[in-house]
């Protein structure tokens, strides 16, 4: 019994110092006083993040669509329309479709996907190129057709020059320079005449037809002139001119009196054959545009006569219809015609808003003040190659 006890006593003393122990450093740590923390230091205060610059407006994108550049005027006249656009702010997409109708087809729908708001289109087929045109007119998009009309009412605009007139000066020019009115039929008879029309596909070559016509049937009809040879040439191409003219050559004998061509491109073709025969600068020739090859043949003596169509005036015409019906508004001073009136074909219907402006004939005796003093072509570009003894004063 007195073993048991001092053993129960032994384990009571021990459990109670173990229990003073815990008590003792349980209370030391709830008394103990908190070490006194250094301050954080301040942190500057972070800047307010600077108010973002609001996002600029996206620029409105406008397309130019040519049919091709080897017409010499159109690759001028993209560059004089991208660089009053690209002042005014605009983004500016430009496609060349090389005569190629349906890749521009293709150029005109990819524009319309890319968000333009409007498009300048130099058609290479003014039927073919309804395809696309109707379906952007349709998505909201304002086509301006340059200078050569697209057929289709659903166009915003045909802006153009008084392109019978064309035709007029063109048949006059040539008549001038034969003096037709002093032609002496019983000793030469009738004064023998090439037409050489421009691109079928293109309907301004059907108004300068017309044009010429208005000129030259009176004297048909009283038998004062006699015509040899009709011909058109696809594209505008001088090197089918030239090919139609050697045909021609060979078809009358060299024997014609003058030549109706409907471009200085088609001309100078033409002129390359009738060279090589002897006939350049003896058979009086229409052209257009006073290209600056042109201008210089009209300077040596070989082409007749030429058009003026100041694209100075066009180009600029078709930048604010542009600007103003991709912004939505309605620009003042435009025309209504009919199709039918500008196609000469009474199947079509609907109206289209037209500005026609004028054309000027340009020939030997005007040449120098109308396109040189002008700055419509360079004076080293139209008296290339002309001796110096025969040149004019430097304006």
């Amino acid at each position: 019994m007195r073993r048991i006890s001092f053993r129960y006593v032994v384990l009571a003393i021990l459990l109670v110092l173990v229990a003073g122990m815990l008590f003792g450093c349980t209370t030391k740590k709830a008394t103990e006083a908190p070490v006194a923390e250094e301050p954080a230091a301040e942190e500057p205060a972070a800047e307010e993040p600077a108010a973002e610059e609001p996002a600029a407006e996206e620029a409105i994108k406008i397309g130019l669509s040519f049919s091709d550049f080897a017409t010499e005027r159109w690759s001028t006249e993209e560059a004089l329309m991208r660089g009053q656009l690209e002042d005014l702010g605009y983004e500016v997409l430009t496609a060349e479709a090389s005569h190629d109708v349906k890749l521009q087809n293709d150029q005109i729908d990819n524009m319309v996907a890319q968000g333009v708001k409007a498009i300048i289109v130099v058609a290479e087929d003014g039927d073919a190129i309804v395809t696309s045109v109707d379906k952007a007119a349709d998505a909201g998009v304002a086509i301006i057709a340059y200078d050569r009309l697209i057929k289709t009412s659903k166009i915003a605009a045909y802006i153009s020059f008084n392109n019978v007139e064309v035709g007029r000066q063109q048949a006059l020019g040539v008549m001038t320079a034969l003096d037709i009115d002093n032609w002496d039929v019983d000793t030469n008879g009738p004064a023998k005449i090439v037409k050489l029309g421009g691109s079928p596909t293109d309907n301004n070559a059907i108004l300068f037809r017309q044009g010429q016509d208005e000129i030259l049937n009176p004297y048909v009809d009283a038998g004062t002139i006699e015509i040899v040879a009709d011909q058109w040439v696809d594209n505008w191409d001088a090197a089918n001119a030239l090919a139609l003219m050697e045909n021609i050559l060979t078809a009358t004998g060299n024997e014609f009196d003058g030549v109706v061509a409907s471009n200085d491109g088609t001309a100078l073709g033409a002129l390359q054959a009738m060279s090589a025969q002897g006939l350049a600068g003896v058979v009086p020739i229409s052209g257009q545009d006073a290209t600056a090859d042109g201008c210089n043949s009209i300077v040596k003596g070989e082409l007749t006569v030429s058009i003026l169509k100041d694209v100075r005036d066009l180009a600029p015409l078709a930048v604010d219809l542009a600007a103003s019906f991709a912004k939505g508004e309605t620009p003042p001073g435009l025309k209504s015609y009919t199709l039918a009136e500008l196609t000469l074909d009474d199947s079509l219907v609907g109206e289209v808003n037209c500005a026609f402006l004028d054309v000027y004939q340009v020939n030997a005796d005007n040449v120098y003040d109308l396109v040189v003093v002008s700055g419509f072509q360079s004076y080293d570009d139209v008296y290339r190659d002309i001796p110096e003894d025969q040149l004019p004063p430097r304006p």
